[in-house]
């Protein structure tokens, strides 16, 4: 039996990749702040809880070693210099980094988008090939950058797959863009606006997808970069129509040609005004990766947990970070004085 360590075990992919990893045959030991379980661990996995921060309790979490070490919560240099350090006892690692990383051949990126034709744009698909941004403690996107930059130096020490994840979705996520459909019907909005005509792509990736591709790179080291994103990348408009098939309502979308109108009507956590699309080639041909779920047929566990999540609660209470990121998503005064102010 090959002995895997996971850090960020309860967190959205942790929990599937645990659970993945330990039907697969690995012994699993489940590193979290909380030291916590799910529910649907085979039972032989080992829980340890640590502050991967602290250097000291990860080195112990380790042990005499461990085959592979996946890591779900690696942010720049000092991750990185953490990880390397515990090469001589991991034979190699997993890392999860994201599609942020990548900008257009005229340098703009996630952290431009909210300049002036600042919003990147990249081929359709995007390869693993894409410039990425300059490493630096910027943005979430330059501190994964950095991350990448400082593992991949490393790679013949510490050999690792770093996974370019794109809007993951599924349970547990603290900033699950599905909230914006999933409220509105629970509030019986049964006409929304969509910018861009509705037809924003903004490349998803599921957690079982994810952890699939950590289950095939955990038993063949190698130093390499995958894009990590599901098998296709639905529009706006067809996410808003799952999400209502799933919850049984019927919704009328109004579509705007262009970007939101004032106070944000018509704004979604995937409108972009050109698509970001991956291209998951590289997966197959290295890993032999083939997806094990799409979209849609994840969106019942997300959005039961989501509603459960929400019941009885402000929305800004039950997922605070997602009101950190996006502001008030559900201005209902604006979008329906909307109307009249366009006629106007």
């Amino acid at each position: 039996m090959t002995r895997a360590v996971v850090l960020g075990a309860t967190g959205q992919i942790g929990r599937v990749a645990v659970g993945a990893l330990a039907r697969d045959g690995w012994e699993v030991t489940a590193v979290s702040r909380g030291g916590g379980r799910d529910a649907g661990w085979p039972e032989g996995v080992r829980v340890v809880r640590a502050d991967r921060e602290d250097d000291a309790a990860l080195a112990a979490a380790v042990g005499d070693g461990c085959d592979v070490l996946v890591d779900m919560v690696a942010f720049g240099r000092a991750h990185a210099r953490q990880l390397v350090s515990l090469a001589g006892r991991v034979g190699s690692a997993v890392v999860i980094s994201s599609v942020s990383v990548y900008e257009d051949d005229q340098g703009r990126n996630f952290d431009t988008q909210a300049e002036p034709d600042g919003f990147p744009e990249y081929p359709v698909p995007v390869t693993e090939n894409q410039r990425t941004v300059r490493p630096g403690d910027a943005s979430y996107s330059t501190r994964k950058a950095a991350l990448e930059r400082d593992l991949l130096a490393a790679g013949d020490r510490l050999p690792v797959t770093l996974l370019r994840a794109g809007a993951i979705h599924g349970p547990y996520c603290r900033t699950p863009r599905e909230l914006y459909f999933v409220k509105r019907n629970l509030d019986g909005r049964r006409r929304r606006v969509l910018a861009y005509g509705g037809a924003s792509r903004f490349h998803p990736a599921s957690v079982h997808n994810i952890a699939e591709l950590i289950r095939l790179a955990a038993p063949r080291p190698g130093t390499r970069v995958l894009n990590a994103v599901d098998p296709e990348a639905p529009t706006v408009a067809e996410i808003a129509a799952a999400i209502d098939a799933v919850m049984g309502v019927e919704t009328e979308d109004v579509l705007l040609d262009g970007p939101p109108a004032p106070g944000g009507v018509g704004g979604t956590p995937w409108s972009v005004p050109v698509p970001v699309v991956c291209d998951m080639t590289e997966a197959g041909r290295q890993l032999g990766y083939r997806p094990v779920v799409r979209y849609a047929e994840t969106l019942p566990e997300t959005v039961a947990f989501i509603e459960e999540r929400l019941a009885g609660r402000d929305w800004r209470e039950a997922y605070p970070k997602m009101f950190e990121n996006y502001g008030d998503l559900f201005d209902y005064a604006a979008e329906d004085a909307w109307p009249a102010a366009r006629r106007a």
